[in-house]
């Protein structure tokens, strides 16, 4: 079992930056691949990031590439966001999300189905 808060969303102008965090609660978040993915009013929840157990292969929407970084910390249990030179077209709720081991993570990183247990949300608004 995992539980997860996320934090660190807010009012930006386009341009700037935040850095969003996920805390998880639970003994097996080293085990677990994490995801970020946003959504907006009657959209489709979306895939941002995502990351593999270790830190390793980190993968991007074509959106975000070269924008966002994903990381994590395991000593810590959390999971991060830097996003930069953020557009009003990132305004969304951002939720993180955590995939277990069983699932395998190469082929269904990008798939919101394919992950167990989900954040709140935080709300990242950008202004232009």
């Amino acid at each position: 079992q995992v539980q997860l808060v996320e934090s660190g969303g807010g009012l930006v102008q386009a341009g700037g930056s935040l850095r969003l965090s996920c805390a998880a609660s639970g003994r097996t978040f080293s085990s677990y691949a994490m995801g970020w993915f946003r959504q907006t009013p009657g959209k489709e929840r979306e895939f941002v990031a995502a990351i593999d157990w270790n830190g390793g292969r980190p993968y991007y929407a074509d959106s975000v590439k070269d924008r966002f970084t994903i990381s994590r910390q395991n000593a810590r249990k959390t999971l991060y966001l830097q996003m930069s030179s953020l557009k009003p077209e990132d305004t969304a709720v951002y939720y993180c999300s955590a995939q277990s081991p069983r699932t395998s993570y190469s082929g269904t990183y990008y798939r919101a189905e394919a992950y167990d247990y989900w954040g709140q949300g935080t709300q990242v608004t950008v202004s232009s």
